[in-house]
């Protein structure tokens, strides 16, 4: 969805805009002066969110090279990653926040919001600075929580061929290759609470040798893949 000669800088703007329908629409990232697809969610929370990551079928792989994650991948009407480079540009538009929501099996559904949510730049591992918490479940990101400050995350990934994997916190080693042995990409450490890029197992729970299906810890637990994921984020 174009309008005119003008796309938007986010789905905020789209709502903004009078454009009350969710679904795919071209965004242009002022800081970086390119266009990007979006699925915007506009029935949501009150709508204008930018969906940046969707999981509900396992018709799409995860676990994918650094340069998938950093440029995205998948189906914008389906399951995908928005990419970690246009996240980077995206959030240095205006001060963004987060929402994840997560469904399990039966049909419950939660959520949880952080009120700040920024990526560095690539030089930096696309460190994610994460703002307080609000939700139903507990704040599985916040793996090295420190109360009422901002949490600091490097993102990491893995393949078969190559894997890469960044510490953040300062205050244990992680046992091995989070990114490797958890099947995607995301920001670990220890080696996570949180793993929303990791393989999608149907019905719930799973049997695998390492804890790597789509879960958040506090809902459910690690050994549980949920039925659907999705995270979005819209200025404050």
């Amino acid at each position: 969805v174009w309008a005119g000669d003008r796309p938007w800088r986010d789905c905020q703007h789209v709502l903004e805009s009078g454009e009350t329908t969710s679904g795919i629409y071209l965004l242009r990232l002022q800081s970086a002066n390119h266009l990007l697809q979006a699925w915007c969610e506009q029935t949501q929370a009150q709508g204008g969110w930018t969906v940046i990551q969707r999981r509900q079928d396992g018709s799409v792989n995860f676990f994918r090279t650094w340069e998938q994650y950093k440029q995205g991948f998948g189906n914008l009407d389906g399951e995908y990653w928005l990419g970690l480079e246009h996240l980077h540009w995206l959030t240095k538009q205006a001060h963004y926040k987060l929402r994840v929501t997560l469904e399990d099996w039966q049909g419950r559904q939660v959520f949880a919001e952080y009120d700040s949510f920024h990526l560095e730049p690539e030089s930096d591992w696309y460190r994610l600075r994460l703002g307080l918490y609000q939700g139903t479940p507990s704040h599985a990101i916040q793996v090295c929580p420190v109360p009422h400050q901002v949490q600091f995350f490097k993102f990491s990934f893995g393949t078969e061929a190559f894997s890469v994997n960044n510490l953040s916190c300062s205050l244990a080693v992680s046992p091995g290759n989070c990114a490797h042995y958890q099947k995607g990409g995301w920001w670990y450490h220890m080696c996570a609470h949180s793993n929303l890029n990791g393989v999608w197992y149907r019905g719930g729970h799973y049997r695998s040798r390492y804890q790597d299906g789509v879960y958040w810890a506090e809902f459910h637990g690690g050994s549980y893949s949920l039925k659907r994921v999705s995270m979005m984020i819209k200025p404050t």
